[in-house]
């Protein structure tokens, strides 16, 4: 269930009250963060959860990491935007052993050229972790949201492509190397190339549809772990320019093709590749959708 626009009204005037306020500084302490365990898809998960005090109605946020695998700290870099705007926040673990860069970055997919079975990608955990998240808060038609950053944002945007969650509100990515781009001549996972072709084409209509924001830092311009695969390199020479050019790309191909567009481009002003400067821009209220 999404929220109404009177809400969403209400939460975005709360948000940018409140964020004008943040003191990006210094890091909050460590506590009153939890560590649980979900069982996702037959596999265990270690998630951090945080919750908002005093806070009547919540929506849900998960949150990915990026390619340092700290899902702790990314869950502590969320917490002044989940005080502010009534997010219960979960940031699950996908560690290196079990989660190497094909199956999490790339979201499990294609492995040595060679597409998956689907029931094992990846991608196709997110949906169950978000029912896990509700039922754990007893609050099943909760508002959902998904943040992603860098590696995790690259993880979304194969999550949104190919196994879109049944009910989110919202799927930000936030300075990933490279995205899935709306189109067959780029081969899974960076397009639709070599899937079946009914399966294909719905899978690209609702990704085209689906309520994502491409969030960008606006001093996102070097080349540190920034992906430089020929698809990837296809998609711009930094990752400000890949964002903008992918949101342009999509817009084009949903208006060729007479589909919907829900997608929204938002830039953080003065924020280069940091996940805390994301999640803490004034911008962020925007990304948000409200």
């Amino acid at each position: 269930m999404k929220p109404t626009l009177g809400r969403n009204l209400i939460r975005r005037a709360m948000l940018g009250a409140a964020l004008m306020l943040l003191a990006p500084a210094s890091a909050p302490a460590d506590e009153p963060v939890e560590q649980v365990t979900a069982e996702i898809d037959g596999r265990d998960l270690r998630v951090y959860r945080y919750h908002p005090d005093g806070c009547a109605a919540p929506s849900i946020l998960l949150v990915f990491h990026g390619n340092s695998r700290a899902a702790k700290s990314y869950l502590n870099s969320a917490r002044e935007i989940a005080d502010q705007g009534c997010f219960i926040v979960y940031s699950p673990l996908f560690d290196r052993d079990r989660f190497p860069n094909w199956t999490y970055h790339r979201g499990g997919l294609v492995r040595d050229g060679q597409l998956q079975p689907e029931e094992d990608w990846t991608a196709s955990m997110v949906d169950d972790l978000m029912d896990w998240a509700r039922q754990q808060e007893g609050l099943p038609e909760a508002d959902g949201y998904l943040f992603g950053h860098s590696a995790g944002a690259q993880f979304l945007s194969r999550v949104a492509a190919y196994a879109l969650p049944d009910d989110v509100s919202r799927i930000i990515l936030a300075n990933p190397s490279s995205y899935v781009m709306p189109s067959e001549e780029e081969e899974v996972p960076y397009g639709y190339g070599g899937l079946p072709e009914p399966e294909a084409e719905g899978w690209m209509r609702d990704y085209l549809a689906a309520p994502i924001t491409i969030y960008l830092g606006e001093e996102d311009t070097g080349s540190k772990d920034l992906t430089t695969n020929p698809p990837a390199l296809r998609q711009g020479q930094n990752r400000l320019d890949r964002g903008e050019r992918t949101f342009e790309a999509a817009r084009m191909a949903a208006e060729s093709k007479g589909w919907p567009f829900n997608w929204s481009l938002v830039h953080a002003d003065d924020v280069g590749h940091s996940a805390r400067g994301m999640l803490g821009a004034e911008e962020m209220v925007e990304a948000l959708g409200f």
